[in-house]
């Protein structure tokens, strides 16, 4: 199972996307919120989420990904909850991906020290990326850390999910049929 978390002001598309490709791919994926069942995102979209943080098995899950979005990042990264578990996947080198600024979460706690990793190219941002060997990738994977650019990369990021959980196999045959080409 995949866990996406979702906080008020998530930015659709780097939740959506990812959501819907690895469905696609079938993998197990459901959406998390931090609070409340409804979130709404950053332009004003309600999502039902498919749980809250206090029902999340964390023993059962195989990764989680953080979409980005302001203010998003920043509620999620309030949530003590979720540090608890980053870091907790960061030590059992359990797969955590983030896209746009939530990729400063990881960089804050020091998750993406001498890492590959990228996020949403402002200096604002990427300034909370500490120890990372920041680059203009759209798509970083590092060891069990895969770090996207932002919306426009949101497939790219969800292709790369893939085939970090199914291989290049599945996500070829996936990119294919969904007419996704790089």
């Amino acid at each position: 199972m995949i866990y996406i978390f979702l906080a008020p002001g998530f930015e659709e598309i780097e939740a959506v996307v990812p959501r819907d490709v690895l469905k696609k791919a079938n993998i197990d994926v459901a959406t998390v919120s931090i609070g409340e069942k409804i979130v709404e995102s950053t332009k004003g979209l309600k999502v039902i989420s498919d749980m809250t943080i206090n029902e999340v098995q964390i023993e059962n899950v195989d990764g989680i990904i953080l979409p980005g979005g302001m203010p998003g990042t920043s509620n999620l990264e309030k949530c003590e909850q979720l540090i608890e578990i980053i870091k907790t996947y960061a030590e059992k080198k359990l797969l955590i991906a983030a896209i746009c600024a939530a990729p400063s979460i990881l960089g804050k706690l020091g998750i993406l020290s001498g890492k590959n990793a990228c996020c949403f190219p402002d200096a604002d941002i990427e300034k909370y990326l500490a120890g990372a060997k920041i680059n203009s990738k759209d798509v970083n994977i590092c060891e069990n850390i895969i770090t996207s650019k932002g919306p426009g990369t949101a497939f790219q990021f969800a292709f790369s999910i893939v085939e970090y959980i199914r291989g290049n196999e599945v996500r070829q045959k996936l990119s294919t049929g969904m007419q996704f080409s790089q």
